[in-house]
C-alpha cells in the first residue's frame, strides 16, 4: 500500500512539473518571444515560420507538425514517454493559445528580453525533459535516426550533431524567409536556452552510460534487448555486504533512460549510475 503511495505521488509530481514546464515554455513563446521578434527551435520554431507566413493560428501548427512526430516516437520510445510527450505538448498547446490572448509587454530592448525569453524557455524545457517528457520532433527524429543507426551498425552516436544540423536548417529559414535579425535573435534564443537545458539535465542530447548492479543480470540483460535492443558489457564483481553479483555496462540516449529505470525498478535489488559519456571510441 505505501509503494503504491509514493509510485501514485512520484507520478503526479512528473506530470506537474512537465505542466509546469510546458506553461513556461509557452509563456516565453507566446509572450516574450514572437513579440520581440524571435522565435523558438526545433519544430515548435518550424510551426512559428508557418504561422507568419500562412497566418494560420499558431498552437494549431505546433500541434500539426508536432503530431507525426509524436506518432512516430510510439514505435521507437514506448508508451510511457508516448504518454508524458503527449501530456507535455497538450499543455504546451493549449498555454500558447491563452498566453497569445494575454496582453504582456517587456519595457526593454530586444536583446534583453530575447535573453530573459531564453531563460525561461529553457528552464521550462528542462522541466520537461527531466520528467521524461518532449515537445520538440526534432528531438524525437535524432532518437529515430540513432536507433536505426544502432540497429544497423551497433554504434551509439550522440544527438547533438543532428540536432545542430535540424535547427542550422530552422534558422537559414528564418533568415530567407522572414528577415536577418529574426534570425539573430532566434539564435541567441537557441543558444541561451541549450545553455540552460544542458546544465540542468547534464547535456541531455549526450550518450549516457548506465551502470547496473544486480544480482539478476539475465532478467535484465533480456529486457533491455526486447525493450530496446540494446546489449550489455557484464562483468563479475563482489560487495562488502551484497556478496556476489553482476554490474552491467549498458550506453542509452537520454529519452531510452525513461525504460531503462523501469526496468530496473522491477528487478529489486538492483541499482545504477547514470553518468555523460563524451565519445566512444572504437
Amino acid at each position: 500500500m505505501l509503494q503504491k503511495l509514493e509510485l501514485d505521488l512520484e507520478r503526479f509530481f512528473t506530470y506537474l512539473f512537465i505542466a509546469i514546464g510546458g506553461l513556461l515554455a509557452s509563456f516565453s513563446v507566446a509572450c516574450v518571444l514572437i513579440p520581440n521578434d524571435a522565435i523558438d527551435y526545433g519544430t515548435a520554431g518550424i510551426a512559428i515560420i508557418v504561422s507568419k507566413l500562412t497566418g494560420f493560428n499558431l498552437s494549431l501548427c505546433v500541434f500539426v507538425i508536432f503530431l507525426p512526430f509524436l506518432i512516430a516516437s510510439a514505435f521507437v520510445l514506448g508508451k510511457t514517454f508516448v504518454i508524458r510527450a503527449s501530456w507535455g505538448a497538450a499543455v504546451y498547446t493549449i498555454g500558447l493559445a491563452v498566453f497569445e490572448d494575454i496582453p504582456f509587454e517587456l519595457n526593454t530592448e530586444h536583446f534583453l528580453a530575447v535573453c530573459f525569453g531564453g531563460a525561461i524557455l529553457g528552464i521550462g524545457l528542462s522541466l520537461i525533459l527531466k520528467n521524461g517528457g518532449c515537445i520538440d520532433g526534432s528531438e524525437i527524429l535524432a532518437n529515430i535516426i540513432l536507433r536505426v543507426i544502432a540497429d544497423k551498425t551497433g554504434r551509439n552516436y550522440s544527438m547533438t550533431t543532428i540536432l545542430i544540423g535540424f535547427n542550422m536548417c530552422v534558422y537559414i529559414a528564418v533568415f530567407l524567409l522572414i528577415d536577418r535579425d529574426a534570425a539573430l535573435m532566434s539564435l541567441l534564443v537557441y543558444v541561451v536556452a541549450t545553455a540552460i537545458i544542458d546544465h540542468f539535465t547534464e547535456r541531455f542530447e549526450a550518450i549516457k552510460q548506465v551502470t547496473i548492479i544486480t544480482k539478476n543480470p539475465d532478467v535484465i540483460v533480456d529486457e533491455l534487448m526486447q525493450s530496446l535492443n540494446k546489449t550489455c558489457t557484464m562483468i563479475d564483481s563482489k560487495g562488502a555486504i551484497a556478496g556476489e553479483n553482476t554490474t552491467l555496462i549498458c550506453y542509452v540516449t537520454y529519452f531510452e533512460l525513461i525504460k531503462v529505470r523501469e526496468i530496473i525498478s522491477r528487478n529489486k535489488g538492483s541499482f545504477s549510475t547514470v553518468s555523460t559519456v563524451e565519445e566512444i571510441l572504437r
